[in-house]
Parts: structure tokens; sequence; C-alpha cells
């Protein structure tokens, strides 16, 4: 009786085996229908120019499942998302997380992007609860691409206050050898011009601020 269901063991796994690797009982089959449309026909495959100055790129991963995702965004100068790339490595929840999320992130400003969830993601793909952590990959790689599009911003707004400090004080020199002795005293908010007048001895006169 052991060795007849031993027997029946060792048939059963192997007939599991075989009809494993028929293309049409692909492992797909457990997946919802919109989870195989985007595996099938991932939407905005590729990569944007991470050195440009209006990219965000978001590279996360989860060392439980192996799963790597790297989404990219593209910013106008409106601030609206023009553009959104990913590529990712892991399973077809993953792959399909990764998609409908560059999907739905385009046409969206920065502000309106960072309002995706893993939930709505996850509701919208109808993951299994074992799948979860695929739609929460997503929403961090969004927010991952937004967070370094804020500091390349940020950056250009500091070399740009930068370079106009450097200009007012270039002025401020060509100033002082046109109208003789004065001082010039910025305040953080404004800058100040002291001028020597033989009359009514110092004036003040406000300029526009640098920033």
């Amino acid at each position: 009786m052991a060795t007849f269901s031993l027997r029946n063991t060792a048939t059963s796994l192997l007939l599991f085996s075989r009809r494993s690797l028929i293309p049409g009982l692909s492992p797909l089959r457990s997946y919802h229908k919109k989870v195989v449309d985007h595996y099938e026909n991932p939407r905005n495959v590729g990569s944007l120019d991470k050195n440009s100055k209006n990219v965000g790129t978001g590279l996360v991963g989860a060392p439980a499942c192996g799963d790597v995702m790297k989404l990219q965004i593209q910013v106008d100068e409106n601030g609206k998302i023009v553009d959104a790339k990913f590529k990712t490595f892991g399973c077809g929840s993953a792959i399909a997380s990764s998609s409908i999320a560059t999907e739905w992130v385009k046409g969206k400003s920065v502000d309106e992007a960072l309002k995706i969830k893993n939930t709505d993601i996850a509701k919208e793909l109808c993951l299994p609860p074992v799948k979860l952590h695929c739609s929460m990959l997503a929403e961090d790689a969004i927010r991952a691409a937004l967070s370094d599009y804020r500091i390349k911003q940020q950056d250009k707004e500091e070399k740009l206050v930068k370079a106009r400090r450097k200009l007012y004080s270039r002025r401020s020199t060509e100033a002082w050898e046109t109208c003789g002795r004065g001082l010039y005293i910025y305040t953080g908010q404004q800058m100040l011009l002291l001028t020597s007048h033989s009359s009514t001895g110092l004036m003040k006169v406000s300029l526009p601020s640098p920033q």
C-alpha cells in the first residue's frame, strides 16, 4: 500500500512538472488579466537622461523577493510630468505595477503625483495580498523619482541665487566707481545703497533683491 502511494505521488509530480512547461499553462494563468496585459504589453519601457535637470530618477528594491525597479519622470517648465519611463527586474506583478505607475504620473503635477498610493495600484491590478509589496515598490519608486527631481531643482535654484549675488556684487563695484564714495549693504531681503551727498549727507536707496 505504501509502495502504491509513493508511485502515485511520483507520477503526480512528473505530470505537474510537464504541465508547467506547456506554454498554454504558464504561471501567468494565476494573475489577473490586467496584470497579464501590462506584463505582455508593458507601457513606457526605457530610460531618460538621468543627468538632465528636468529628469528625476528613482531606484528601489525589495531584498526579500529580489525585485528591483527604476522609474524616471520628465517635468516641463510648468511643473507638469510630460514623460515617464521604467525598467524593472521582477515578477509579473512588479512589472505591471511599474507600467501602470508610469501611465498614472504622466500629465500630473509633482504634487499630484505624490498622491498616488500603493493601495490604488493594487486595487487597479487586483493584486493578491502576497503581491502587495509590488505596488508598494511602485509607490516608493514614484516618490524617489520626485524627490530626485526636487533636489535637482533646489541645486539649480541655489546656483541661480549665487550667480545673481555675484552679478550684483560686480554691479556694486561698478556703481562705487561711478557714484564715488558709497556703501552697499545686502540685508537678505533688499540691497541698500548708502551714498555720500554734499548737501544732505547720507542718502539710502533701495535696490531690487538679487533673490
